[in-house]
């Protein structure tokens, strides 16, 4: 056996033994996310019920960036949302959502288009209709302003 072949036997069994060491000395620390600073579980598990599951499609498809993060609408970007119960049945609002340019023609949208020039409200079908259908729900239950 050669010089370099001996070193190379050395340094190997020396890392295969530091490998096994560290293995067995190794402790299993388990970092639970409620005992780390700033986190209150509570807080955070009442906000992710408290979100009925209609908001929450709302939040994952992007409708806040345009209509508001209280969805009463943003000036310059899109409509409130609340009172579409005057406007749609249920039925209706979901078509409107699979395809919003379907819609474009009719008159009650008139106002809309020149309050939001360039804007276009985004077709949603890709969306399952049973989450469109929740969307939907949730929207028509909104009141007031």
């Amino acid at each position: 056996m050669t010089n370099s072949q001996k070193w190379v036997t050395v340094v190997l069994a020396a890392f295969i033994f530091l490998f096994i060491l560290s293995d067995i000395l190794k402790e299993d620390t388990i970092i639970r996310h409620d005992e780390m600073p700033g986190y209150d579980t509570q807080e955070y598990n009442e906000e992710r019920v408290q979100d009925p599951p209609g908001l929450t499609l709302i939040k994952q498809n992007g409708c806040l960036a345009c209509h508001g993060q209280d969805l009463r609408g943003n000036p310059n970007l899109g409509p409130s949302l609340y009172n579409a119960k005057k406007h749609w049945n249920r039925d209706e609002l979901i078509n409107y959502l699979r395809n919003p340019g379907d819609y474009s023609r009719d008159p009650r949208f008139d106002e809309y288009k020149n309050q939001f020039r360039n804007i276009m409200m985004p077709s949603y079908e890709n969306l399952d209709v049973k989450d469109l259908g929740i969307i939907a729900d949730y929207l028509l239950g909104l009141q007031g302003e």
